[in-house]
């Protein structure tokens, strides 16, 4: 089968949606399936065109960019070509090309499915609005077109305004998870040159510096962890500086956590490759989920965490609640709530044989070529019918 794969941002860009659409490509092209990303050249440092693990990847030239989105001219002909000469389109959304992709494949006879992560909320202002708008108009448009929908759990389609006006083609489908096991001593020198060992407990984050991800709800925690563990410590795994619209919010919050990073309370990793990840996360003792909206459906370094042992806590949100409710490794905190984060903090580090799961029975469901038979299941099924 030949796979289009369409998403705005793909790798080096680092986001869930992005980890998500590479782990999902290149299992099924270990599969044996013909897969082509198509995607847009947002870094000159990249090639324009190659393939990496199997999957093609043709990157569109940017002539301008309007926020977080990026204007390609060559998109729409670059669309008819790969369209036409695939056999299933699958979309990721949100993403203001969808419509043209889902109509040139009903147009050609193509499938056309989309794989729905989570709404998008922009930082405050009026082009923001305006984009805001014009991308939720957007995704409804390709929906409509659309011959089905995957996104993430049932309790994530269930609260969405968006999802529930397409109850009749949707199917939930849980994310791709993989980690590479860590290099020969690799997590024992990640303890060293962080100092696990002796300032513990260890508080992970591992997200984009946004907004919405809810930074400043672990901020107002730590005090209240600080009194009980005064040397316990945060490590903030992912990028911290320069992330598009973010620049104001970082700023914002920069002098509460600079008072941390010079008490050794708080530390930048930087963007991380996984093998690093997986070095990372042994060395905690809790990650921190405290997204703020829906633009987090689910969280995927939630599983990665618990995969090594290492229980979550995750705000209430619809989607992202759902790895620990199937678990039990972890507490849910209700949205923005800082008391309550650092009480679920204190819990766990009070109590953490409570959390301790097989991470092999965990790990199970979300295995890259399980996802990927799950989709192969939802296109024949759709090719029959």
């Amino acid at each position: 089968m030949r796979i289009l794969t369409v998403l705005t941002y793909y790798r080096p860009h680092t986001s869930g949606l992005t980890i998500y659409a590479e782990r999902l490509a290149e299992a099924f092209a270990a599969c044996g399936h013909e897969v082509t990303v198509l995607t847009s050249h947002f870094d000159p440092s990249t090639a324009a065109e190659e393939v990496r693990n199997g999957v093609r990847i043709i990157r569109a030239p940017v002539a301008l960019r309007i926020s977080k989105g990026v204007i390609m001219p060559t998109f729409g002909l670059l669309a008819w070509k790969h369209v036409a000469r695939n056999d299933v389109v699958q979309l990721h959304l949100p993403q203001f090309d969808a419509p043209g992709f889902a109509s040139r494949a009903r147009a050609l006879g193509k499938l056309a499915i989309l794989t729905y992560h989570c709404d998008l909320h922009l930082p405050p202002g009026f082009l923001n609005r305006i984009i805001n708008s014009v991308v939720h108009m957007q995704n409804h448009t390709a929906a409509r077109l659309a011959n089905h929908i995957v996104t993430y759990t049932q309790d994530y389609a269930d609260h969405s305004p968006f999802l529930s006006h397409y109850k009749h083609k949707l199917t939930p489908i849980l994310p791709p998870v993989i980690l590479p096991p860590p290099g020969d001593g690799a997590v024992e020198a990640f303890a060293q040159t962080h100092q696990t060992a002796t300032r513990r407990p260890v508080i992970g984050m591992a997200t984009r510096f946004a907004s919405e991800k809810g930074v400043e709800i672990l901020l107002a925690a730590l005090p209240k962890v600080l009194e009980k563990y005064p040397h316990a410590q945060v490590l903030f795994a992912g990028q911290h500086k320069n992330v598009m619209s973010e620049e104001a919010y970082f700023e914002r919050l920069a002098p509460t956590i600079r008072k941390y990073e010079e008490s050794g309370h708080w530390t930048f990793l930087g963007n991380q490759n996984p093998t690093q990840m997986a070095a990372y996360y042994p060395n905690l003792d809790v990650l921190v989920v405290s997204s703020l909206n829906s633009t987090e459906a689910f969280g995927l370094v939630q599983i990665e965490a618990m995969m090594n042992g290492v229980p979550c806590v995750a705000s209430a949100l619809p989607g992202v609640r759902r790895p620990v409710q199937m678990t039990g490794m972890g507490e849910v905190t209700p949205i923005g709530d800082s008391n309550a984060l650092a009480e679920a903090i204190l819990k766990i580090f009070d109590n953490p044989e409570k959390y301790r799961r097989d991470p092999a029975e965990i790990a199970r469901p979300y295995n890259p070529d399980s996802v990927a038979a799950e989709y192969e299941k939802l296109f024949a099924q759709l090719k029959k019918g």
